[in-house]
């Protein structure tokens, strides 16, 4: 698939999750999202939250609808998020992320959502309003193509999304060219730390599992460092391999893709 093929099966993909929830992607019995599946004994969205890292009065927090079960780890967890501050999540989806950094940011602060699905845009707006939070927007665009002005935030967020991009250096350049001197990345996402077989590098169902699109730690380290991010940090997380297993159960991706956390700051001085 070419790039905008690409762009079109994920949104079509996501899209999907945010109509019918996070049982409504199943398409093959062996691959599905970055989300449960929909056998019974397979995890539903609270319990792949718990296993990501999320705490119980997180879901609570969040209200009804904004937990998917999408995702690979905690970014709030290495955030650091402070009274104030500016929030950008990439692939804000139904607006979990973003609602729990609009708790600890303030009334002065403000998180700003990006999501290229319409029906997720949908759904996050529907949640921040149930939620009566004045401090978070969502805007509809591109992460390779950041609807936000340079110099605009002070930390960057996303779970598991960069790996669906075509273009991870550009993802990573708008990162850069939106954050402020000094601000950070703190990212939760798939890494490719072995290659996976031809047969399921090629697979669209396992692109859409977060697996296929995984870059590696390397070609992270590369393109944070020619963004010219510094204090660059991309550590693996040791108990992902139940987590992956469950989005293509029995072809063993967790053998080939891990969790991890990436962290990266812009030289320079902040202030908040």
């Amino acid at each position: 698939m070419n790039p905008e093929e690409v762009r079109e099966f994920i949104r079509a993909r996501y899209g999907d999750i945010a109509e019918g929830g996070p049982r409504a992607l199943n398409p093959t019995p062996a691959a599905k999202s970055c989300c449960g599946g929909d056998d019974e004994d397979e995890m539903d969205a609270d319990e792949m939250a718990r296993r990501m890292g999320y705490a119980a009065e997180d879901l609570v927090a969040v209200g009804e609808g904004a937990n998917l079960g999408l995702g690979c780890g905690n970014p709030q967890a290495i955030a650091a998020i402070r009274p104030g501050e500016v929030v950008v999540d990439l692939g804000s989806g139904a607006g979990f992320d973003c609602f729990l950094a609009a708790r600890q940011i303030g009334e002065a602060g403000r998180v700003i959502g990006v999501d290229m699905t319409p029906a997720m845009l949908r759904k996050a707006r529907e949640n921040a309003t149930k939620l009566e939070l004045g401090n978070v927007e969502f805007r509809l665009g591109e992460i390779e193509h950041l609807p936000i002005a340079d110099s605009t935030a002070d930390v960057i967020i996303s779970n598991c999304v960069i790996n669906l991009s075509p273009d991870k250096p550009a993802v990573i350049d708008e990162a850069f060219r939106v954050l402020k001197p000094g601000g950070r990345v703190a990212v939760s996402d798939a890494v490719m730390v072995r290659k996976l077989p031809d047969e399921l590098l090629v697979s669209k169902e396992l692109l859409s599992a977060c697996a296929a699109g995984a870059a590696t730690v390397q070609e992270l380290t590369e393109w944070l460092g020619a963004a010219g991010f510094v204090d660059i940090r991309i550590t693996l997380k040791g108990d992902s391999r139940e987590l992956i297993r469950e989005w293509a159960p029995g072809l063993g991706i967790e053998d080939y893709i891990a969790s991890a956390y990436i962290q990266a700051t812009k030289p320079g001085r902040c202030c908040v």
